[in-house]
């Protein structure tokens, strides 16, 4: 079983599609969960997550949410990041194979111009972070945001495709 946990801050639409795509996921009984930490938005992003049946928290301690996830396995991703087909089958295999952090692969559909690639550093969560509940638990800090599991975690390239988030704030 898999917890997915989003951080956002007024990213009701981008919200509301990455939980649109979660959905066969749950179907399937592979996400078993999803937490939404809130950072104060003023716009929708409760209501869309109240709405999936997702957690919502507007204030939390992070260790707290990673103890009370229900799935031995968390996906950490950004709002508006979709995963593409074959991404349950995908992640179930994995997690009952494997111990070691993934990511997935980014969309050839939806790439960077070429010059805003160029010496530009790939945001922590944009191709999102697939890890184990143990291992988030062992590097957790009160006051640590998403983006800091990511930092260092080298882990292994999924074949399954992610759009990133930047392409549905992109669309806004």
């Amino acid at each position: 079983m898999l917890t997915v946990i989003i951080e956002c801050q007024d990213h009701e639409p981008e919200l509301a599609q990455t939980l649109a795509a979660l959905v066969a996921g749950a179907v399937e009984g592979l996400v078993s969960d999803v937490v939404v930490l809130d950072h104060g938005s003023s716009d929708g992003t409760s209501q869309v997550a109240d709405a999936a049946g997702c957690r919502f928290h507007s204030q939390w301690d992070i260790e707290d949410i990673l103890r009370s996830a229900r799935g031995e396995w968390l996906l950490l991703v950004e709002p508006g990041a979709r995963p593409q087909a074959g991404w349950i089958d995908e992640i179930a295999e994995y997690v009952s194979l494997n111990k070691v952090p993934a990511r997935f692969t980014a969309s050839r559909g939806y790439r960077r111009p070429l010059l805003q690639r160029i010496g530009r550093s790939t945001p922590p969560l944009e191709l999102g972070l697939l890890l184990s509940k143990h291992q988030a638990i062992s590097v957790a800090r009160s006051g640590m945001r998403l983006a800091e599991f990511a930092k260092g975690q080298k882990g292994r390239r999924l074949s399954s495709e992610l759009i990133p988030s930047w392409v549905a704030r992109a669309a806004r």
